[in-house]
């Protein structure tokens, strides 16, 4: 199925507590995954596993250091293995004030000797930056056992917390700073009471306003950005610093004499690449780098490289920044680079990013291509750091020929591709059976259907994902899910109530029945149910091992001569939720903004959860649904609905041939090689509904 797996350093004889034993444990899992099983490295992430340092058994003093120098050890000796950590464990048994400090401290200790991810509630870690320094030294005392006459940091750190129930961050008198020294730590702590007030003080000291961004505020955000960088500070402490910046700018731009010229560092054009609508990556670049002081020209989703070229020249731009989220982006900005050379503007500096691309990738293969520089942004602050050192060598004339030319190195070689012999696959599961119901649809072709209540639709939300992943709620420690849903649900009705009231969420359906049989591995949509016509034709990838399963098996054979039926349909929230949600971003409202982002997702996806149900009623076999609606995520229902561009029919462009079968213009969707197959607008989904009882998710790849 294509996932990593996490290896535990445990044999035979336990939890390995040593670094020696860690590693003998870490080598033989290399060995039987790579050699018996065929992973490579790349898909091992071992986690190191931690031991409680604060309980004052002996046998547990250097366990933290055996911790950190295994994940580096794992790092050097099995190129290309990840690593993670079940980080509480460290502080196991301390006071919940104790562990939020030791387990923040260890973090950023282990991040230090390579650590790349870990299980870790985030809103129990703090930025180091946060941490008194008294306490980051006891903790880093107690991790590498400093102990010596007099001092055992296990005793201090316990006094420090003695009667302390939570955390307090670091509380500075400021009595005696200057203007200068208060306006730059409002920055780094993101704090903007009374923000308006020092800034007029500062003027009123005859600081000129360009001064106060150029001399003090940006020197605040060059310090969150190295913050950021060394894992003292993380993303959400970062946006709070954004915002309290582009406030003081706002605030400050009244006084700064319009000359006519950008006052600004350098010029940057940022864009997602044509066919890709994912922007949070792009936006997040776009409020770093003009909080950094520069000018960034966000032109947009969907943008063709033609497009890119004329701002660029327009803005007389120092570079260009290029964003994409799914893999067929990558191959869109190899031709963008291209045809960049072909018109001779390789001089451009290129900034890349996004999730399916690669440092090796940039540095090795694109670079390869490209005349020019071009750089991999890892975040957006490396994308910062970038545009720093090309202005850099811009103002002072000292160039390095190698800055964005020199190609990286590729830890792990590509795997050869393990071709299997046609002749070896049938034309059809044996696993399915062709004797099982047939079940006759309601009618024959398409409907639209409107006016569909929020709370009907809102009854099939996954709060899971919706709570957890769309907007990245956690329990408490020590509450149940039940109780951590029951906390969350306020803001859901509040949410839904907004959208009432705003009529931002405006649910859509077109669907339909229609008549068809399986040629091979694709499906036939005919015209009518003579069955002579060709309407529509799909073609479907067969898995190349058994069971060897492919989506047109759970239809009769044209050779059958039996009838079959498929239903198709389209959902969506409508336009108005992705205009509201960038009406948010605009006015700097990211949290609000991330909220109603979640919220369209998941009713979209509540949409076509409800709108199955419906389809099984009308079709007459919804009797067989499990009795949940927690078992309905689960597929507890007869048959199954698989969307476009998931694993068992992995084509975006049949979106384009539903939508043409649909009729769905009629509800305002649109679908093009230009949106990169992709359904406009944003919150919608398709999917074929199958009937036959084997139809479940499956992997297969043509």
């Amino acid at each position: 199925f294509g996932a990593a797996v996490i290896c535990l350093l445990i044999d035979e004889r336990g939890q390995a507590r040593d670094v020696e034993w860690k590693m003998e444990v870490a080598h033989r899992i290399a060995k039987i995954a790579t050699e018996r099983y065929g992973l490579s490295n790349s898909d091992l992430i071992f986690d190191a596993l931690t031991f409680p340092i604060g309980t004052g058994d002996e046998d547990l003093r250097k366990d933290g250091i055996a911790t950190l120098e295994a994940i580096k050890r794992i790092k050097d000796e099995i190129p290309g293995a990840f690593t993670t950590l079940g980080l509480s464990n460290v502080s196991f048994g301390l006071s919940p004030a104790t562990r939020q400090v030791l387990n923040s401290v260890f973090l950023h200790e282990a991040r230090q000797y390579g650590l790349d991810s870990a299980i870790v509630h985030a809103s129990k870690i703090l930025p180091l930056a946060r941490i008194p320094e008294e306490q980051i030294t006891v903790c880093q005392d107690l991790i590498y056992d400093r102990r010596k006459e007099g001092y055992d940091p296990l005793t201090a750190l316990l006094e420090i917390f003695a009667g302390v129930s939570a955390v307090e961050t670091v509380k500075v008198d400021r009595t005696d700073w200057t203007i200068e020294q208060i306006l730059r730590q409002r920055i780094i702590d993101g704090d903007r009471e009374g923000l308006i007030e020092d800034l007029e003080l500062a003027r009123s000291n005859g600081i000129a306003a360009l001064d106060i961004i150029n001399e003090i505020l940006l020197d605040g955000m060059r310090e969150v950005g190295e913050l950021f960088g060394s894992g003292r500070m993380q993303l959400p402490f970062v946006l709070q610093s954004a915002e309290t910046m582009k406030t003081a700018v706002a605030h400050l731009e009244q006084y700064m004499e319009k000359t006519g010229e950008s006052s600004a560092k350098g010029k940057l054009v940022l864009a997602t690449v044509k066919g890709d609508v994912h922007d949070i990556g792009k936006n997040l670049v776009d409020i770093i780098c003009t909080n950094n002081g520069y000018e960034v020209h966000n032109i947009g989703i969907k943008i063709g490289i033609q497009e890119m070229i004329e701002k660029v020249k327009e803005v007389n731009a120092d570079a260009l920044g290029m964003s994409g989220l799914l893999v067929k982006s990558t191959i869109i900005m190899r031709d963008n680079l291209q045809e960049l050379n072909t018109q001779e503007l390789s001089d451009i500096p290129v900034l890349l990013g996004g999730a399916a691309l690669t440092r090796s990738y940039v540095e090795q293969d694109l670079r390869k291509v490209y005349d020019g520089r071009v750089f991999y942004g890892k975040d957006a602050f490396e994308g910062l750091s970038v545009l720093d050192t090309l202005m850099n060598i811009k103002k002072t004339g000292i160039d390095d020929p190698d800055f964005g030319r020199k190609l990286g190195t590729r830890l792990i070689e590509r795997a050869e591709k393990v071709e299997v012999d046609p002749s070896t696959i049938p034309a059809r599961s044996p696993e399915v059976e062709t004797d099982n119901e047939v079940f006759t649809p309601p009618f024959l072709g398409s409907k639209v259907v409107k006016g569909i209540g929020l709370d009907e639709i809102a009854e099939y939300i996954n709060e899971t994902a919706l709570f957890r992943n769309q907007w990245q709620y956690r329990p408490n420690e020590g509450e149940t899910d039940a109780d951590f849903k029951d906390r969350i649900r306020p803001l859901l009705r509040e949410q839904l109530g907004a959208a009432k009231s705003g009529g931002y969420l405006v649910p859509q359906v077109v669907y339909g029945y229609f008549p068809v049989n399986a040629d091979g591995n694709d499906l036939i949509v005919w015209t009518d149910d003579t069955r002579t016509v060709e309407k529509a034709r799909f073609h479907y990838p067969r898995q190349k091992v058994a069971p060897y399963m492919c989506i047109a098996d759970f239809y009769r054979s044209v050779e059958s001569g039996e009838k079959d039926y498929a239903a198709f349909h389209i959902v969506t929230m409508g336009s108005p939720v992705s205009e509201k949600a960038a009406e948010l971003f605009a006015e700097n409202k990211y949290n609000d903004y991330m909220v109603l982002h979640g919220i369209g997702v998941e009713m979209a996806e509540a949409l076509a959860e409800y709108w199955h149900h419906r389809i099984r009623t009308e079709w007459g076999y919804v009797d067989q649904d499990g009795p949940s609606l927690a078992g309905l995520f689960r597929q507890q229902y007869r048959g199954g609905r698989y969307s476009w561009g998931y694993p068992a029919c992995p084509d975006l462009e049949d979106n384009a041939t539903v939508a043409e079968l649909l009729e769905a213009g009629r509800i305002g969707i649109e679908v093009s090689e230009e949106t990169g197959w992709q359904y406009q607008p944003e919150q919608t989904t398709s999917a074929i509904i199958c009937h036959h009882p084997k139809a479940k998710y499956f992997v297969a790849r043509d």
